[in-house]
């Protein structure tokens, strides 16, 4: 069986659009006809090999879309269930036992290794085998076969060809605010960064009852949108210290709550100096390995602050993913304010449009 698919052939070069052959049907795996696969900033690192995943590869960690065929080992799904792809793990090490699968001891192979654990592919290009199960899923495809445990159902009601991000970028946003800090109503709280991870964080902390909404970054045109969305304050740090706005916002006391959505170190440290005494501060962005950052240790002791680091949102998928969904048909979570839908021919616009900010989360559709 045949399907379109975009690969990436070298680094830093431009994905391919070309055909790629599926391997048989494992008794595992499910087929799935992908509508939409979000564009995250897992697949533009992957693709300049700042990680290090094998290539050729299709890449792509955000997919949803329906499902076509079933393995014969296969009891959760069945055709035509319309799922979200989540993230990989292994299953079955302490971590995942118990619920924790973003802390998988096999993490790194199962979502940047590129082929399944026995280093065979579900797919092949120009007769040899492809990097095909990045995230167990690669879903820059128009058909991927994926584990049955990464595929969550979701209702068939739901705009599926928009659904792909809650598998990744917006669960991990969502997920630091809901299931880390999990901020009260009345409470305050600050997001550093608004791109898809950090405006979910928005979203978030809105719809906990948080009151008191502000949101840092360097884009005119992003915090005029975060206000949209429901923040309170905003805060240009290119032209203001957003430690001394925050506290100027807060009566001095600082936020009981906020997010490092960024990934830089110095916008990591004023989170922390943006903290009221007891806050509780997370960081989802991803500073580049090596980086050291200068925070008075002193002072968070004495102020009894604590500080999270978070992937995947310290999420489970399949409890997560359909809150969210449930969420958004409730008008709590309006992700889709955030989505920019390009066909797989324009794959690389959208990854350079990711890259720009000119648009928050695209989305590759197939039709």
């Amino acid at each position: 069986m045949q399907a379109q698919a975009a690969l990436a052939t070298a680094p830093g070069t431009a994905l391919t659009v070309d055909t790629v052959e599926l391997a048989p049907l494992r008794p595992d795996e499910i087929r799935v006809r992908v509508a939409g696969a979000g564009v995250c900033h897992s697949a533009v690192l992957a693709r300049d090999q700042q990680y290090p995943v094998p290539l050729p590869a299709v890449f792509g960690d955000e997919g949803a879309g329906v499902v076509e065929a079933v393995g014969e080992a296969v009891r959760s799904l069945a055709v035509g269930d319309h799922v979200v792809l989540g993230f990989n793990s292994c299953g079955t090490c302490g971590y995942c036992r118990c619920g924790q699968p973003s802390s998988c001891t096999e993490f790194f192979a199962h979502n940047f290794g590129g082929y399944r654990p026995d280093r065979s592919s579900p797919i092949s290009w120009r007769g040899a085998p492809a990097a095909g199960w990045f995230f167990g899923q690669s879903s820059f495809a128009e058909l991927v076969q994926v584990p049955e445990r990464i595929a969550v159902k979701v209702p068939a009601e739901a705009p599926i060809e928009l659904l792909g991000p809650l598998g990744c970028g917006l669960m991990t946003g969502a997920g630091a605010v809901l299931e880390v800090l999990r901020p009260r109503p009345g409470d305050s709280f600050a997001v550093f960064g608004t791109g898809a991870v950090g405006f979910a964080g928005l979203l978030a902390a809105k719809a906990s009852g948080a009151t008191t909404l502000i949101a840092v970054d360097v884009s005119a045109s992003r915090l005029e949108l975060a206000r949209e969305l429901g923040a309170t304050h905003t805060v240009n740090s290119r032209v203001t210290d957003p430690v001394a706005e925050i506290r100027a916002i807060t009566g001095g006391a600082g936020v009981e709550y906020a997010f490092d959505a960024v990934g830089i170190t110095e916008v990591f440290v004023q989170m922390t100096e943006a903290l009221a005494p007891r806050g509780h501060g997370a960081l989802a962005g991803a500073p580049p390995q090596g980086d050291r950052a200068g925070i008075d240790v002193g002072s968070l002791l004495f102020t009894q602050q604590r500080l999270s680091l978070v992937l995947e949102g310290s999420a489970v998928p399949h409890e997560f993913i359909p809150r969210l969904v449930r969420l958004h048909q409730a008008g709590l979570f309006p992700f889709d304010r955030l989505v920019r839908t390009y066909p797989l021919s324009e794959i690389n616009t959208a990854l350079a449009d990711a890259e720009s900010g000119a648009t928050v989360k695209p989305i590759i559709t197939f039709g």
